[in-house]
């Protein structure tokens, strides 16, 4: 499955119902990532935490760190 990175794109992703799972760095902002928790929270969307920006990155298969990504289904 394909992932959407970043604030923007993941926030827009679970508020429009797409997003099947959100994966959100332990490290980053806390100020971004609490907004993007009550956020899945209300829409009923699953968090992943993962340890780092870095592994998070790694993860969605870029080469730099990302605060947060949704996983969507492949047809978007």
């Amino acid at each position: 499955m394909p992932y959407k990175i970043g604030t923007k794109q993941t926030t827009k992703t679970v508020e429009q119902g797409i997003a099947k799972q959100v994966l959100v760095a332990r490290d980053a902002d806390p100020r971004i990532t609490g907004k993007i928790v009550e956020l899945c929270d209300r829409a009923g969307v699953t968090i992943t935490w993962i340890e780092t920006m870095e592994l998070l990155g790694e993860t969605c298969g870029i080469d730099v760190g990302a605060a947060m990504a949704a996983l969507i289904p492949d047809e978007q």
